[in-house]
């Protein structure tokens, strides 16, 4: 018998999504004889214990026993079991400095970690994650936002509805001005972000429509790859190419920047890519008013994302000589809305599809004999570097600071 266990939420601030919803759980122990579940409780995750409870699974505040921990956000130090196997999303592949102190503990904890953001397709494509809500509560607060900056319409916040189905009626009626907005991505994110602009009735067009005619309505373009990246040289763009050789590209990005009302940025990004434009790109013609920075890389592909705010202050302004930050919606700066949790704004949806996706791809092969994209994923085996983490060795042993 496996026990999974789903852990309680410990990093602050407190996350209340859940790796499996009760239902989900039913479901994996009538289809998984040999597995059984057991959930830690916790008050602010957002299904009780009672739902789980009512489902049959045992809720208890010791999960010691269990071999397998699921959990969404980083595990406090002090958390962590000794010689378990634990899921999670991890922050640590681009030996990230605030989680090194994490990392070398689960090492001398001789823990098996399975990171979720590393559950790929053998062509680097994400398998699992949060981004399709990350990309609709990021999408609404950029059109929330700019209506606040502008005064023409006004929509309330995410986190105040019950789920997406509720959000869904704050859209009816709402009449957008002639705005055009810049979609950034091709991933879960950029999916997201599409679908709140399609419920809200905002037309598609192509680029060079966008960057050459005016419109009486509210239009949006989804720039992706070869819109966004060319080849210094070559002035071509081919995917895995520019992943593996970023340095060699340049942004295509800034004459947008010169059209766009509103940049909803859904971007992977790394230090090694070109941003989409450079502070001294911003002048008396760069137009965009407002950035919802979705994938919210400090200092990254937006360099004036300056770190983030919280679900409930979203926005800070950006003064647009001093690059410091100041209250939102001033004449002289760009509203920025930086948040890291998202999807928690609407977590018993967020939850649903995570699990759905567990389900679908990951725990069938990790209860039996495994599979390529488990051990890909997993950074950490009984506490030593796998093979394609190597590369972490110096971050592992606190060389890296």
């Amino acid at each position: 018998m496996i026990q999974l266990g789903l852990i309680k939420e410990g990093k602050i601030p407190s996350d209340s999504r859940v790796a499996l919803i009760p239902a989900q759980c039913k479901w994996l122990m009538q289809h998984f004889p040999d597995i059984s579940v057991k959930v830690q409780s916790s008050p602010t995750r957002c299904f009780s214990d009672d739902e789980y409870k009512r489902a049959g699974i045992t809720v208890t505040d010791d999960i010691s026993d269990c071999d397998i921990l699921l959990g969404i956000k980083e595990v406090p130090k002090a958390d962590l079991i000794a010689n378990k196997i634990y899921l999670f999303f991890s922050h640590t592949r681009k030996k990230q400095p605030y989680n090194q102190a994490l990392f070398q503990e689960m090492i001398d904890k001789k823990i098996t970690l399975i990171d979720y953001e590393c559950l790929e397709h053998e062509d680097g494509q994400r398998i699992i994650g949060f981004g399709f809500f990350a990309g609709i509560v990021g999408a609404h607060n950029g059109i929330m936002c700019y209506g606040k900056r502008t005064g023409l319409f006004n929509l309330g916040r995410v986190y105040e509805v019950k789920d997406y189905r509720s959000l869904i009626h704050h859209y009816f009626g709402l009449k957008l001005p002639n705005i055009k907005i810049a979609v950034t991505g091709s991933g879960r994110v950029a999916h997201g972000i599409i679908e709140v602009m399609n419920l809200l009735g905002i037309t598609e067009v192509e680029p060079d429509e966008y960057l050459e005619k005016k419109f009486t309505y509210p239009v949006y373009v989804q720039l992706k790859g070869a819109d966004l990246f060319t080849h210094k040289h070559l002035k071509t763009y081919q995917r895995e190419h520019f992943h593996s050789h970023a340095k060699d590209y340049r942004s295509r990005f800034l004459p947008y920047a010169l059209s766009t009302d509103i940049l909803m940025n859904g971007i992977f990004w790394t230090e090694d890519m070109p941003r989409l434009f450079e502070l001294s790109d911003i002048d008396e013609h760069f137009a965009i008013q407002t950035i919802s920075d979705i994938t919210d890389d400090a200092f990254g592909s937006v360099p004036i994302n300056l770190g983030d705010q919280t679900i409930e202050n979203p926005v800070y302004g950006v003064d647009k000589k001093s690059f410091k930050k100041t209250a939102p919606y001033l004449p002289g700066s760009i509203d920025v809305i930086a948040v890291g949790n998202l999807p928690n704004e609407l977590p018993r949806d967020a939850s649903r599809y995570f699990g759905e996706q567990l389900l679908k791809h990951v725990l069938p092969d990790l209860f039996t004999n495994g599979s390529a994209i488990i051990e890909r994923a997993t950074i950490l085996q009984q506490g030593q570097l796998t093979t394609p983490f190597a590369y972490l060795t110096d971050y592992a042993t606190g060389i890296v600071s």
